[in-house]
């Protein structure tokens, strides 16, 4: 079994920190005057699903009773699996002893890994939703130390079972079929053997997991909790306190000096503290250069893709291909100065809407859109989200010490998924709601498919089926958009969400693989290595150099906000997922019944064989520049009736034209 967190299908922490007050529930429309019967003429003649309120509206607040009745069962449950993982000592020394001893022990670690999904699941979930609650806190680390103590517990089987060979295991895996549930598992190990130490060693390595994850849990409670976040007061009046979450919701405000207030104080708060958030990150980056070592990876990205075999020419092509396209990127930041009339540009002009859209999107509205708009995904697939979405699995609206940003979490699979949103009743909420439910559709649909022991799906495909998800409900959006101006504010998001996850997510993981290579080389990375790192990488990116967007040295401590460079290469597979998921989606939207089966083969597929090799089964392979071309022709063919909208709308019409 996987001995990290993130094996428990911890898929999408999408923490782009979303976290916002709640808004007004309902549709709310702003207008004066006469202007409220041409919106109802509109409504009617239109039957949009988002203007109508369902009998049965979804539940906001998930049930963890599905996992256990009440904190004495989870208890009880804990010592059953604490007595379990002491019990698989047991099998030390006998797993080369005859095949069914072996698929005997590899049954008992893989159900007692199971037990402990849906326990660590319980804990984990409960602590998010009030991170300021000692006893759930309390909780979740017996949790984690269980989890921990699997791992070391389990340490020996890889060394044994490398032992037994390579043919004898062959043999076995052809004459048992109680071993056919592990048969990946076991071509995996024998993939990566060389890099597989003795017994004792990987039960050290085992042992050093929870300290080793030190830094990364110094690095939520200090953002989360411990540091005192400024408070400002907009030109509104209103009072902004703000944190992580809430400088998600301001950084677009709309008007200008708001916008530069909050990237100064927020960012200057960061810069007090970017000291001891260097410390953090390079602790968490040499815990990982450590484990390199120690298997003998020439470096960090070496391991952090040998995990599910992904060729190292996927991350460097990805890399090289976004820095060649990044003119595309220029066009799109010039486009919007364009559009918002901005004459110099800055750092702080990349977030705010092109428009207002005054639409408010309840979690009832959401839950209609995207069913409307997974329409070309077949009958069964929006029966599947139709019916999911109609069950208490969702802690929707934020609260006081509730985590910020959104996940799914799926650890336990003999219940169903849970999803933490931040839903703050607008349009990006919207959109993340989409998203999480992409990745509960792969979890339903893989877990069905395969057994509890192939049923795990890994990252670099974890990502796909939720921006699928938005692509799809960006194209509806825009279908149906019934003006110019909604159509280019839908036209716009699309390509912000682009910008966000195609250039911006490859940028961090330029940064991401820059600041390893410093560890890996020997070197040390202090706030203002850290600093400079990012600065070059971001100013490139945003054509600082070229006059298209300013950056302020000020802001280059962005690094030190990403929660995700605590997840070890994961940056990059945003990124990647988003090339394949328009690619797949377009040749779905082109009516191919046959594409349509790839892709939910791909996601049926779960953890029965590497990623990389999945995605090439379903018509995609990242490791070709092919893929990325697709995504950048997709940026231009949008800018390009952005500015077919524009330019008829900058022209004089007839009447205004002198004779």
């Amino acid at each position: 079994m996987s001995t990290h967190i993130a094996a428990l299908k911890l898929t999408s922490f999408y923490c782009q920190l979303r976290n916002r007050r709640q808004a007004t529930q309902g549709i709310l429309y702003r207008f004066t005057g006469g202007q409220w019967r041409a919106v109802l003429v509109w409504l009617f003649a239109t039957c949009v699903p988002w203007a109508w309120a369902d009998e049965n509206p979804p539940p906001a607040v998930w049930d963890l009773s599905h996992l256990y009745k009440n904190e004495n069962e989870w208890r009880q449950a804990r010592l059953r699996i604490e007595d379990s993982v002491s019990q698989l000592e047991t099998c030390r020394g006998q797993l080369a002893t005859a095949a069914h001893q072996l698929a005997d022990c590899l049954q008992r670690s893989s159900d007692t890994y199971r037990a402990l999904g849906r326990l660590y699941a319980y804990s984990f979930l409960a602590k998010d939703i009030d991170l300021n609650n000692s006893a759930t806190l309390e909780r979740h680390g017996l949790a984690d130390d269980l989890f921990a103590r699997y791992t070391e517990a389990t340490s020996f089987f890889e060394p044994e079972i490398l032992a037994i060979g390579q043919s004898t295991l062959q043999r076995w895996l052809s004459e048992n079929s109680a071993l056919d549930n592990f048969d990946f598992k076991i071509k995996n190990l024998l993939r990566r053997a060389p890099h597989v130490l003795p017994a004792r060693e990987e039960q050290i390595l085992a042992a050093a997991q929870s300290p080793l994850r030190l830094a990364n849990d110094a690095y939520t409670v200090l953002t989360n909790a411990d540091i005192p976040w400024p408070e400002i007061v907009l030109s509104t009046g209103q009072k902004a306190k703000l944190t992580p979450a809430a400088y998600t919701q301001y950084r677009g405000a709309p008007v200008r000096a708001d916008r530069e207030a909050v990237f100064d104080q927020f960012f200057g708060t960061y810069s007090q503290f970017q000291q001891t958030l260097a410390t953090t990150l390079a602790g968490h980056i040499r815990a990982q250069a450590f484990a390199a070592r120690m298997r003998g990876y020439p470096s960090s990205l070496h391991q952090a893709l040998a995990v599910d075999n992904i060729p190292e020419q996927v991350y460097r092509t990805l890399v090289s291909s976004v820095n060649r396209n990044l003119p595309t990127l220029h066009r799109y930041l010039k486009l919007r100065a364009r559009k918002l009339d901005l004459t110099k540009p800055r750092y702080y002009d990349v977030y705010p809407a092109i428009s207002e859209n005054r639409t408010t999107y309840t979690l009832e509205a959401s839950r209609n859109l995207l069913s409307e708009a997974l329409q070309p995904m077949g009958e069964r697939y929006r029966n599947l989200f139709d019916q999911a979405s109609r069950k208490p699995w969702i802690h929707a609206y934020p609260a006081e010490g509730k985590r910020s940003g959104a996940y799914q979490f799926s650890a336990a699979y003999d219940v169903h998924p849970y999803m933490l949103l931040n839903h703050n009743d607008d349009f990006e909420s919207l959109t993340t709601y989409a998203h999480e439910w992409g990745h509960a559709l792969h979890s339903l649909l893989a877990n069905d498919a395969q057994p509890f022991e192939k049923s795990e799906y890994p990252t670099f495909i974890a990502e796909i089926a939720s921006i699928a998800h938005e692509l799809l409900l960006y194209k509806y959006l825009a279908a149906n958009a019934t003006s110019d101006e909604e159509r280019l504010y839908f036209l716009f998001e699309e390509l912000q969400g682009l910008r966000g996850t195609f250039f911006r997510q490859t940028q961090f993981a330029e940064f991401e693989l820059a600041a390893y290579e410093v560890i890996d080389k020997g070197g040390a990375l202090s706030a203002e290595k850290l600093n400079t790192l990012y600065s070059d990488i971001l100013k490139r990116y945003y054509g600082h150099d070229e006059g298209v967007t300013h950056i302020d040295e000020a802001y280059t401590v962005e690094w030190a906000y990403i929660p995700h460079f605590y997840r070890n290469f994961y940056v990059y597979q945003y990124a990647t997922s988003i090339s394949a998921a328009y690619h797949l989606v377009e040749k779905i939207l082109a009516d191919d019944n046959h594409a349509r089966e790839q892709y939910l083969d791909l996601l049926r597929a779960g953890g029965s064989d590497y990623p990389y090799e999945v995605l090439k089964k379903a018509g995609v392979d990242l490791a070709s520049e092919t893929v990325y071309a697709s995504v950048v022709k997709r940026c231009n063919a949008l800018m390009d009736e952005i500015e077919n909208i524009l330019d008829s709308a900058d022209a004089p019409s007839m009447a205004q034209t002198p004779r």
